[in-house]
């Protein structure tokens, strides 16, 4: 049985009037790929950056509730937001390279907290690389614009970037919405390999690579976590009605 790495336990999100998320319960296992699926503004981004405290850097936005990694509350008073980053990265929609070289791009996060020794950054800096499965192409190019980089080498780029300060957990938004079917295979083939070592969180609008990929998913509709379950129960054994006629393309 799989443990429990972040627990939200009766969510709510106000964008300012607007109820955005509505009491969500939802135990996220570690070292497994837990999808959330759902229509479009259904509320599956905004829950998954309220996993990382994003949604904190939106004027109107109100959470009520908790969020717990490993059991701390991480919208408690005294949280350190940018050490809550490092154990939650996040990697977009629109892959987002710094405009520097491939190798500052993952020499970054290690730089800001602290790691300042060639010889460590350089270990880091391919370690990173090799978990993205990206090494073999950019290791000829390290001081390189990324912004030379294909899209969905950018995009493991910016994978490489999030596991380079050695995170926990790793929200993806739509990782692959931006790719052609080639990077999409490869970065659905990364995320497969990441969950030995990391809890990995992704939003897709595609069933499809939810069902190939996930271990869990949880179907959204107008900021209600309709169903959540294991991706085989959901798929095949849909409790839900408003679940299966997504599944099965009533609506969407």
């Amino acid at each position: 049985m799989l443990a429990n790495k972040i627990i939200t336990k009766d969510l709510d999100l106000y964008y300012g009037e607007n109820h955005a998320l509505k009491t969500v319960n939802m135990d996220i296992k570690e070292k497994a790929v837990t999808a959330f699926i759902g229509p479009s503004g259904c509320g599956k981004s905004t829950f998954l950056k309220t996993l990382n405290r994003m949604n904190d850097l939106i004027p109107s936005v109100r959470i009520e509730g908790t969020v717990t990694l490993d059991g701390e509350d991480i919208y408690s008073q005294g949280v350190d937001t940018t050490l809550l980053r490092k154990k939650i990265g996040m990697v977009f929609q629109q892959p987002n390279p710094f405009p520097m070289s491939i190798y500052d791009n993952v020499a970054y996060g290690p730089r800001i907290h602290g790691i300042k020794h060639k010889a460590q950054l350089d270990e880091i800096v391919e370690k990173s690389l090799r978990s993205a499965a990206i090494f073999d192409e950019v290791k000829d190019r390290m001081k390189k614009s990324a912004l030379g980089l294909s899209g969905g080498q950018q995009q493991r780029l910016c994978i490489a970037r999030a596991l380079a300060v050695e995170p926990e957990v790793l929200l993806m938004d739509e990782p692959t919405s931006a790719l052609d079917p080639i990077s999409t295979l490869k970065i659905e083939d990364l995320m497969a390999e990441l969950k030995s070592e990391y809890t990995v969180v992704i939003v897709t609008h595609n069933m499809q690579q939810a069902a190939r990929i996930s271990d869990y998913t949880a179907f959204f509709l107008v900021g209600e976590m309709v169903e959540f379950n294991t991706t085989d129960e959901i798929f095949a054994r849909p409790k839900d009605k408003r679940t299966e006629d997504y599944i099965t393309g009533r609506f969407g």
